[in-house]
């Protein structure tokens, strides 16, 4: 499914009809503003959606397979390179926000031999060098060390919630490693290219992503989910619902607890990629002995799908016998429910205290006493199954010729994303009292299927819901969670979103600037 990101004339290749009217506003907006802030006409716009997931939750890391799909909010960035540098051997990058109030200014200066990021400040134009670093990398290893990428000037306008679990930031990283790579001349952008820079790229301002969120951003089509798999290499194909009655809808719930992962990744979503990593190497000691994890595409190097296959490398079982059978090893061999110290790692897995740090707490900060690598691994094992068994359903052939009421199908659908939220809750601890009481308040208004999306700890929730009960799930959702809330207009405006699949990332060619 890979091939050339599309470049498009028209929104209507981008965009549904309901969306258009709206989209043709805004992307005017921001063609004018690009016009007025550097006197010239932006020359193309490069876009990439935010996303929700389905179902595979925090097991992207680890290398299973998982269920996004594209969503209207997304990034825009208008791009003109009609501007010279400032100063000898650098290019110059000038980065605005239409919102920039919130988002100021920057001018750059960069040198022609690297890009610095400091990865310890919360600046939202990080994500933009990060998508350029990434983007340059790439030109480098085509052209030549020697390459000397052009100065830019870049408009954004982002509507995907920064912090909100729809993946803001794989949206403002894909988009811009693709229109730094547009910029600088490359007409067909292969799509696992771009997706492969994206993954790199956003670990240079601190977030240790697996790779959906770049995947979904990049890849998807509209009218389809897409089944993301990472190994043996990176992959990505549609996955088509079955004509249902009622009707399938997903909507998608904001909490308004914000999520920073850059800023809270020591003890939340940083500290799950070690202790995904942890427990792969404590597994692999115990039940695979005199073996060597194997090295992966995994964050630290490592997953647990590695240890996974090497247990496995010459059986016959299915997958679903294979992770059924790892559910009890981890349960036999893992026993400690309240985690293990360092010190029990390094002795579990047969090397020092150092050694552990050092391949495991290096790459970026974490906090934590104890390690809980039990309800870790439980949750990407029955995580993985779950999204095995939510793809079976799908395309199981005696569901594609279904006539009169689905409701059973559509619950089926419903409970594994409810046992995916009881996991994430339990098991991973990434959700939160607001989320746990959304997918309440929904589930008790009609949804089949309620749970977080995205990083967790905030963010949003998603819901599977039958199309003849959207208003009232909506409703119930005003009444009984955002009326007890300070929230603005615009925050209940956006607050909930009835999502269609969505198409990924594309170039828009402009014509003196306009669309």
């Amino acid at each position: 499914m890979s091939g050339p990101v599309p470049t498009v004339t028209a929104l209507q290749d981008i965009y549904t009809q309901q969306a258009l009217d709206d989209q043709t506003v805004r992307w005017n907006n921001l063609l004018e503003k690009f016009q007025a802030t550097y006197g010239v006409p932006a020359q193309f716009v490069s876009r990439s959606p935010g996303r929700v997931n389905i179902i595979g939750e925090h097991i992207d890391y680890s290398l299973y397979s998982v269920l996004p799909m594209g969503m209207t909010p997304d990034v825009i960035l208008a791009v003109s390179t009609d501007l010279e540098p400032a100063q000898e051997g650098t290019y110059k990058i000038k980065v605005t926000n239409v919102d920039s109030e919130r988002f100021p200014a920057r001018d750059f200066d960069v040198s022609y031999d690297k890009v610095e990021i400091d990865a310890t400040k919360h600046e939202w134009t990080n994500y933009f060098k990060s998508g350029l670093r990434g983007a340059l990398q790439l030109l480098r290893a085509k052209y030549g060390l020697d390459f000397k990428p052009k100065s830019m000037q870049v408009l954004m306008d982002g509507t995907v919630p920064a912090g909100g679990g729809l993946s803001s930031s794989a949206a403002f990283v894909s988009a811009s490693a693709l229109a730094v790579m547009v910029a600088n001349g490359e007409r067909d952008v292969d799509k696992r290219h771009l997706t492969e820079v994206a993954i790199v790229s956003e670990r240079a301002v601190g977030v240790n992503s697996g790779g959906m969120d770049q995947s979904a951003s990049v890849f998807s089509e509209r009218g389809s989910a897409l089944l993301v798999s990472f190994t043996p290499s990176l992959s990505a194909r549609p996955v088509y619902f079955p004509k249902t009655d009622p009707e399938l809808c997903f909507m998608v719930a904001q909490s308004f607890v914000t999520s920073n992962k850059q800023e809270t990744g020591p003890i939340h979503y940083n500290l799950r990629v070690v202790e995904c990593s942890m427990a792969a190497a404590y597994l692999n000691a115990k039940l695979c002995p005199g073996t060597e994890l194997p090295k992966d595409a995994g964050p630290l190097g490592v997953s647990i799908r590695g240890f996974h296959q090497n247990y496995f490398k010459d059986t016959q079982k299915s997958m679903p016998e294979q992770l059924s059978e790892l559910i009890e090893l981890t349960k036999s061999t893992l026993t400690q429910e309240q985690g293990y110290t360092v010190e029990e790692i390094a002795s579990g897995i047969g090397i020092s205290v150092d050694e552990v740090k050092a391949r495991f707490m290096s790459s970026f900060p974490v906090r934590g006493e104890y390690f809980k690598l039990r309800q870790r691994a439980l949750h990407v094992f029955t995580e993985a199954l779950r999204v095995l068994k939510f793809l079976s359903l799908l395309e199981d052939p005696a569901h594609a010729t279904f006539s009169g009421d689905t409701s059973d199908f559509n619950a089926k659908l419903g409970n594994l994303m409810n046992e995916t939220q009881d996991s994430c809750r339990d098991l991973y601890e990434c959700s939160c009292p607001e989320i746990d009481e959304l997918c309440k308040i929904a589930r008790e208004a009609g949804s089949y299927g309620s749970r977080l999306t995205g990083a967790g700890w905030g963010g949003c929730s998603v819901h599977l819901v039958p199309a003849n009960k959207v208003e009232d799930i909506k409703k119930a959702v005003l009444e009984k969670y955002y009326s007890k809330r300070q929230l603005s207009d615009k925050d209940l405006d956006e607050a909930i979103v009835v999502s269609r699949p969505m198409n990924g990332s594309a170039v828009f060619k402009l014509k003196g600037g306009k669309i």
